[in-house]
């Protein structure tokens, strides 16, 4: 038996019934079922059909991707790349079609969420989808004079890669908040495929250590005396196969090299646009002064008076770019590499406590300002607040397996000492920014929004109980006694909270931004110095470096994020 189509229906896939912005017939009452064919065979939830397939892709992906890296042989027959160049062409014509399809009818999207694809997150995805597209060349470059050493499923893959790349860089900048109110299978399935090639392309980018087993080979044959070449001459001589010693060769290896982290964070942050696509899919948005898309410029900052954010912020930022500059001349050179990592641990030494004592006051100030939290959900807003929490564990793990290391091993010298306090003040840092971050996104924007309520009932309540001509009085007082002393102490408290919030947020985002291009730009200390290599082996701290290094770069770009919102809404 059909429900009636005049009353509210249960959202089992979200669990909220009637709310308006949880999924496609909330807050629609008068939409019919038979319209619909996915409530006839899937009463359990819209995004059924789709999640299952996106699990079933990834989870195959990630089957295929360990039987090649973790058994000694391994699969023979290139099944993984096989498998995700398939993937990647199944999306790229998905894209194609729904880009054709959106183009042709401009109306398919009654509803926007204006949450989704703000300016900065979009402008910083069109970096790094500039970097990934500029990997894929010295890639191509790099596989096609190396074309005798490698399978043709490998050489062939950066040009079924770079135009998946494009079509989605182009789908999420103009289409990022798109509510999709037609063919809504297809339209999930689609992302969903997007989704899974996604992350298994970022799975793939974290375990593929070839350049760096290349790299580290040819170190340790260059290294060992004549005598000693008869264990690494195989695998030297295929690296030579594969590079033949030419300028040309590597050259195309340190740009892909470099460029190689940009690429993961570009498959985070789109994995991360694509799935707020996919929950948007049916999703009525209610109109409000809510969802008016908000300009950030440089007048926020300029209007509410930040003057020491932004002056101390500029310092760390000039001092963190002398910093990265002296390391990558200094650390290649053997008489200043213990130089090159005393400069990098002391300039962290001095930023973190700095930025933990501010988001410490920025906790302060929030609970002084007493704000209401923020009611309602939206997709965008739960994944801001996931994501910070997630992508902080790749910092969180990296700096536990280094504390590990260093108490197991021993510090060993003056570095081994820096490298536990610097792992320490991160574990602090970042524990006190995402506190701060989280209560600041959770409060609602008006300032003391309930004390105001609050304030206004129990006016409401001495209006019903004095007469007509003691109400006029009483409205007469109030005007002339209580509004003039009231308004300033209000406004008082908003200024200098206003102020304190912004100059905190300025010096964070300035300090974040410094601490994002550091380790993105190839400065990885933890992976260079020896002490996690030399305790958990090469391979397995390779992993952990390429599993917590993204993440943690993806955090510093998140952040910044999250924290010019604050600054915007402070």
């Amino acid at each position: 038996m059909n429900p009636d189509p005049g009353l509210p229906q249960l959202d089992f896939s979200s669990g909220t019934p009637g709310n308006p912005d949880s999924d496609d017939n909330s807050g629609d009452q008068t939409e019919d079922p038979e319209m619909d064919p996915v409530v006839v065979w899937v009463p359990s939830g819209r995004r059924l059909v789709s999640g299952m397939l996106g699990l079933n892709a990834v989870l195959l992906g990630a089957a295929l991707l360990a039987g090649e890296r973790v058994p000694p042989q391994g699969l023979t027959h290139q099944e993984p790349q096989v498998f995700m160049l398939l993937l990647m062409g199944t999306s790229s014509l998905w894209v194609l079609w729904y880009l054709l399809w959106a183009h042709k009818q401009p109306g398919i999207c009654p509803h926007k969420d204006h949450h989704a694809g703000g300016i900065t997150v979009t402008g910083v995805l069109m970096l790094f989808a500039a970097f990934s597209l500029l990997l894929h060349v010295f890639r191509a470059g790099y596989l096609i004079m190396m074309m005798e050493c490698k399978p043709v499923v490998t050489v062939i893959s950066p040009f079924i890669e770079a135009p998946f790349l494009a079509l989605q860089t182009y789908l999420l900048w103009a289409h990022s908040k798109d509510c999709i109110h037609k063919h809504k299978i297809i339209t999930r399935s689609g992302l969903m495929l997007v989704l899974s090639a996604d992350l298994l392309l970022w799975l793939n980018a974290v375990t593929e250590d070839t350049i760096h087993e290349e790299i580290e080979l040819e170190k340790a044959f260059s290294n060992t005396t004549d005598g000693d070449t008869s264990g690494l001459a195989g695998k030297a001589n295929s690296t030579l196969c594969a590079c033949k010693a030419s300028a040309a060769c590597l050259a195309f290896r340190k740009g892909y090299e470099i460029l190689y982290p940009f690429n993961m964070e570009y498959y985070l942050m789109a994995s991360c646009m694509i799935y707020v696509m996919w929950k948007n899919v049916g999703r009525r948005m209610s109109p409000g002064p809510h969802h008016v898309a908000q300009k950030l410029t440089l007048r926020v900052s300029y209007q509410g008076g930040v003057i020491f954010g932004l002056v101390s912020g500029a310092l760390v930022l000039i001092a963190g770019i002398t910093v990265f500059i002296l390391y990558q001349v200094w650390v290649t050179d053997d008489e200043l590499r213990f130089t090159a990592f005393l400069l990098f641990y002391g300039y962290h030494l001095v930023v973190m406590p700095l930025m933990s004592a501010c988001s410490l006051a920025g906790m302060l100030v929030h609970r002084r300002e007493r704000r209401a939290k923020e009611a309602g959900q939206n997709p965008t807003r739960s994944l801001d607040v996931m994501l910070l929490v997630a992508a902080a564990l790749g910092q969180f793990s990296l700096s536990y397996f280094s504390l590990v290391a260093a108490l197991a091993a021993g510090t060993s010298g003056l570095l081994g000492e820096l490298d536990l306090s610097y792992s320490l003040l991160t574990l602090l840092e970042l524990i006190l920014q995402n506190i701060f971050i989280i209560e600041g996104l959770h409060r609602h924007p008006s300032l003391l929004a309930k004390k105001k309520e609050t304030r206004r009932r129990n006016l409401f309540k001495l209006k019903k109980k004095v007469t007509v001509e003691d109400e006029k009085k009483t409205d007469m007082s109030m005007l002339e006694g209580n509004a003039p002393a009231a308004a300033p102490e209000n406004d008082g408290k908003k200024r200098w909270t206003k102020t304190a919030i912004q100059e905190i947020c300025t010096f964070l985002i300035l300090c974040n931004v410094m601490l994002w291009v550091i380790p993105a730009f190839g400065v990885h200390p933890q992976f260079e110095n020896g002490l996690g290599k030399q305790f958990f082996g090469f391979s397995t701290w390779f992993i952990l470096v390429n599993l917590g290094q993204p993440l943690s770069v993806f955090y510093r770009m998140h952040s910044v994020g999250a924290l010019m919102e604050l600054l915007i809404s402070a």
